[in-house]
């Protein structure tokens, strides 16, 4: 994955990174995928830092829950969880816009 990653939902908001990663399928009887991302951070007060977030994504249930395993530059030595909530989905188009929590202590 390479998405912009923006300030809310809607696709004219304002971009502040790039989600960059891989997702890996994991689940047999349920579908679950292996996520590894960066969340790259290209304007505002953290341009230049990095959130990464590594974990089991459940992508239809109502709100999962990753954990936050460091990051860079501002986010040096971070722990943390990020909470995602999908906004849309469109399965015709392979298409999602996913809203992210991040609670982070660093």
């Amino acid at each position: 994955m390479d998405d912009t990653l923006t300030e809310g939902p809607e696709p004219e908001s304002q971009p502040v990174g790039r989600a960059q990663g891989m997702y890996m399928s994991t689940g047999l009887a349920k579908l679950g995928l292996l996520q590894v991302m960066n969340l790259v951070f290209t304007h505002g007060p953290y341009n230049g830092s990095v959130v990464t977030v590594l974990g089991r994504n459940g992508p239809f249930g109502n709100v999962r829950e990753m954990p936050v395993i460091g990051g860079t530059g501002t986010f040096r030595f971070s722990r943390g969880y990020a909470q995602l909530k999908t906004h849309t989905l469109d399965l015709k188009k392979n298409d999602a816009i996913v809203e992210y929590n991040v609670y982070i202590m660093h």
